[in-house]
C-alpha cells in the first residue's frame, strides 16, 4: 500500500460521493455493509491485478480489454502500446471506465479519464512496475502509461470480515457518509 493519508482521505471523498450519487439499484447490491473504504480497497488491490478495461472507437462505439492495472497513490495505473487501438482510442478520447472483478468475492468499478504520465510520476509508475515484472514496459515497444484520473468509483466486498481477514487486511469500522 504506497497510498499517504491525504490520498485515502481523498480517495474516500470520491468513493462517499459515488455511492451517493449511485443508483438505488446499485445501492441495493452495494449496499453499506458491502462497501469497500478507501483504506480496504488500497489493502485490497495490492499488486497486478487484471482490468476489465473500456474505451470508445472514434464512432462511439464501446470497447473492453483486458490490461494489467496496478494501484498506486489512490490511483489505477496501467499501460499500453501506444499505437495499439486502445493507444490511439485513449489519445482521441480519453474518457474511459474500468472494473477490477475478483469472482464474486470483491470488485472496484471506475469511471474516469486517462492521463499520460510524464517526469517523476512516470518514472514512479516504471519503477514499481519494473520491480514487479523483472524489466521495464517501457523496453517492451512503443509503452504509454496512464492514470485513471476517477470520477466515479466503488468498491465492493460480499463479505466483509470474511474476505478481509482472509486477505489480510484490516476492517475498517466507518459509515457512509
Amino acid at each position: 500500500m504506497k497510498e499517504t493519508d491525504e490520498e485515502l482521505t481523498a480517495l474516500q471523498t470520491l468513493l462517499d460521493r459515488s455511492h451517493a450519487g449511485a443508483s438505488d439499484h446499485l445501492k441495493s447490491i452495494i449496499d453499506d455493509g458491502r462497501t469497500l473504504s478507501a483504506r480496504e480497497i488500497a489493502g485490497l488491490m495490492t499488486g497486478m491485478r487484471v482490468m476489465s478495461f473500456a474505451t470508445v472507437t472514434a464512432r462511439g462505439e464501446p470497447r473492453v480489454s483486458a490490461l494489467d492495472g496496478h494501484f498506486l497513490h489512490g490511483h489505477w495505473t496501467l499501460s499500453t502500446l501506444r499505437t495499439s487501438p486502445k493507444g490511439r482510442q485513449l489519445v482521441a478520447n480519453p474518457a474511459v471506465s474500468a472494473a477490477c472483478i475478483e469472482g464474486e468475492e470483491v470488485a472496484v468499478f471506475t469511471h474516469g479519464h486517462a492521463v499520460v504520465l510524464e517526469g517523476d510520476e512516470l518514472a514512479e509508475v516504471d519503477a514499481h512496475w519494473t520491480a514487479h515484472y523483472g524489466s521495464s514496459p517501457l523496453s517492451w515497444g512503443d509503452v504509454v502509461f496512464f492514470r485513471l484520473e476517477p470520477t466515479w468509483m466503488v468498491g465492493y466486498v460480499a463479505n466483509r470480515a470474511e474476505v478481509l481477514a482472509k486477505r489480510g487486511v484490516e476492517e475498517e469500522a466507518r459509515p457512509l457518509a
